[in-house]
Order: C-alpha cells, then structure tokens, then sequence
C-alpha cells in the first residue's frame, strides 16, 4: 500500500510531474520544442466554457424534474421529453464534472475559478476538488502504476470480472459519496480519531479499491473541512428540502439525482477503461513504457469530445505535458504529429476508437487470465 506521509505535493504541480529528460527513442526536448508557445491556461475560456455549461445543466435537469407539473395533463409527452433531456444532461454534466481534472493541476492559477466550480458542481455532484488532489501522484514519475497511484490497476493482467466491476460499482458510488457527506462527515468533526483513516479510504477519487491516500498537511485538512461542512449543508437541503418546501416525505429529485450520478460515472468509467493500455505490473515503468500505456483520441471530436471532454481524449498528450491546458490540446497534438520523427513512440499512442481499445483490453485480459503471463504494452 502508498506510504502513509504528509502529503507536502497536495498543491504542487509543475513539470517534474511529467518527463523532463530524452529516453528511449523519443526526444521530450524535440517535442517541448514544437510546442514552446503553448501552456498558459486562457481564464477567459474556462469561465465561457463552464459557466453556460453547467447553467444550462442546472435548467434542463430541474426541467426533469418538474416536467410532470408542468405538464400534467399529458404524462406521455412528459415522459418523452425527460428521455431527450437526460443525455444531454449526461454530456453536459460530464464536460462540468472534468474540470476538476484541471484544477488538480492549475489550482489557483484562475483566480475564483475553484470556487465558483465547488458551489455549482463539486458540491452538489458530491466531488469537491479535495477529492482529486492526489491525482497529481498519476504523473509522477516514480508513482505511475504503482500502489502509490489510486488511478491504476493493472486491468490487463487481471479477470475481466474486474472490468465488470469496475463498470457496476458506478451503481452504489453515489450512495457511498452519500453516506461519506452525511454521515462520514460529522463523525469526524465530533470524534477526530475517524478523520485518520476516513481521509486515507474514503476521501478521492479512485480507480484502485485498496488505495490508501497520504495523511493530509495542516492547510490541505482546513480545506477539507471547509469543503466537507459544504457538502453536508448541501445534502440536508437535499434530503429535507422537498419536505420542508412542499411535505413530500419522498422526493423525486432523490431519484433524479441519483440516475444522473451512475449515468455521469459510468460514462466517465467508459472512458478511463480506454484511456490507458493498464498494462503495468506494479513495478516503475520506463518513460516509453509509460507513454505507450496511454492512448489520445484526437480524430472526430463531434464524437470523442462528448466522452473525453477537457482534453481527457488527449490523454497520452496529457502525460507528456500534465500543465497543459485543455484547451492548448488540439494544437499541440498536431504538431507534435508533424513535427515528431515517423518512429517516435507518440504515434503510437494514437486511437480511433474507444470502445474498440475497450474490446482490445477486455482481450488482452482474457488472455492474461488464461496464461497468468505478462502482457508487452
């Protein structure tokens, strides 16, 4: 399991997360090169972004949810409009729900941006932006597909249950995000012992269940707690607020609120299973075996950019360069296309597909299991 320490890189992130030296083939300085001009996050795009995006979310999800009141006497066409309005919920819910993506990785640098971000999105999708700090320790060098990165599991050397799994799981997350908010929450507060092992298990974003996240530094707990008393105040409205307004014990925003969580998590779930090869062992992987477990999706955005929103389809991209802003993404991955030799290793990285690099995975895990032998990447 991670080494148990105060995490003092919680709010650090800079290029020795990424790859900093020329190895195996492939020429980091070339490829910094061709891209020297880009790298500084545009406020003015984040804000115009977001901002429409999860406003129209917000409209179109209480639409939902009011739909049968506003049209009572014709349940059907209500129906009909709740299931035209729910996909385009899911897209835009997941586009907002990325930005915590770019936090982990600007933090401040867009001043208010994580504010306004936790008050209309973490907080109510229960995913203030603590939870995603220690994504930092996927870029680190030393970290990558080891127990001390909670975003891997070596997928391809294990059953295809786990793939199931990990799919299925999106089933309870929201009752778990829940319960950690409502009930988690205010133990801690009342009896400091449970904070220990609430912060280590039950405190990120995850794709390896037996993670244990760092013990926390002074300033990152104060932060955490800041966020928590929000999320909890957020739910009590939640859970009491149609009763409160209307005295409706059960209310429907219960199931709305549910069905669009799974619906947003399974979605993203989707798209991390074709994000990375998962072809790690445990041990440190080389720089080109790193890159070459990661995958871009740059061909038909009209498509990839409503699964792999904020430059999550340009994932291998966002390894070689973590301080990247998505919005730099498109261009960089062109000239890198262009200007790297025709025998980098980046090329390689290069898919058309999702679902069929999911396929080439769930492949890969069968044989795995069969022969109980590595897999190259």
């Amino acid at each position: 399991m991670a080494t148990n320490h105060t995490n003092k890189q919680d709010f650090v992130d800079d290029d020795s997360a990424g790859y900093t030296q020329d190895e195996s083939g492939f020429k980091f300085s070339e490829a910094r090169h061709l891209i020297r001009d880009l790298g500084r996050p545009k406020p003015i795009i984040y804000w115009l972004d977001f901002l429409p995006c999860i406003l129209i979310a917000h409209v179109l999800f209480m639409t939902m949810r009011y739909m049968h009141e506003i049209l009572p006497e014709d349940p059907s066409r209500a129906y009909l409009v709740q299931a035209i309005l729910f996909p385009v919920c899911v897209i835009l819910y997941m586009r907002c729900a990325m930005f915590i993506h770019e936090l982990a990785h600007f933090g401040d640098k867009i001043p208010y941006f994580r504010q306004v971000w936790n008050s209309l999105c973490g907080v109510p999708f229960l995913i203030p932006s603590f939870v995603y700090l220690p994504h930092i320790d996927h870029h680190r060098r030393k970290s990558y597909g080891t127990d001390e990165d909670g975003e891997y599991f070596p997928l391809a050397h294990m059953s295809r249950w786990y793939m199931v799994a990990f799919l299925l799981h999106n089933l309870i997350v929201p009752i778990m995000a829940y319960l950690r908010f409502l009930v988690a929450s205010p133990i801690c507060w009342v009896y400091p012992p449970a904070r220990r092992w609430v912060h280590r298990h039950a405190s990120t974003m995850v794709v390896d269940p037996f993670y244990e996240r760092r013990d926390g530094s002074p300033e990152l707990m104060r932060l955490v707690v800041r966020q928590e008393v929000c999320c909890f105040l957020w739910l009590l409205w939640f859970t009491f607020g149609d009763w409160i307004m209307t005295g409706q014990l059960v209310s429907p925003l219960w199931l709305w609120g549910y069905l669009m969580g799974v619906a947003v998590l399974t979605l993203n779930a989707v798209r991390t299973l074709g994000a990375h090869r998962w072809a790690g062992d445990g041990r440190v992987l080389s720089f080109e075996e790193q890159l070459l477990d990661t995958v871009n999706y740059p061909d038909r955005p009209w498509v990839t950019e409503l699964w792999g929103p904020i430059g999550t389809r340009y994932h291998a991209l966002h390894h070689l360069f973590p301080t990247l802003p998505y919005h730099d993404a498109p261009e960089a991955h062109r000239r890198l296309m262009a200007g790297l030799p025709a025998s980098s290793p980046y090329r390689e990285t290069v898919r058309t597909s999702l679902l069929g690099e999911i396929y080439v995975l769930w492949r890969r895990a069968d044989e795995s299991a069969t022969s109980r032998e590595p897999i190259a990447t």
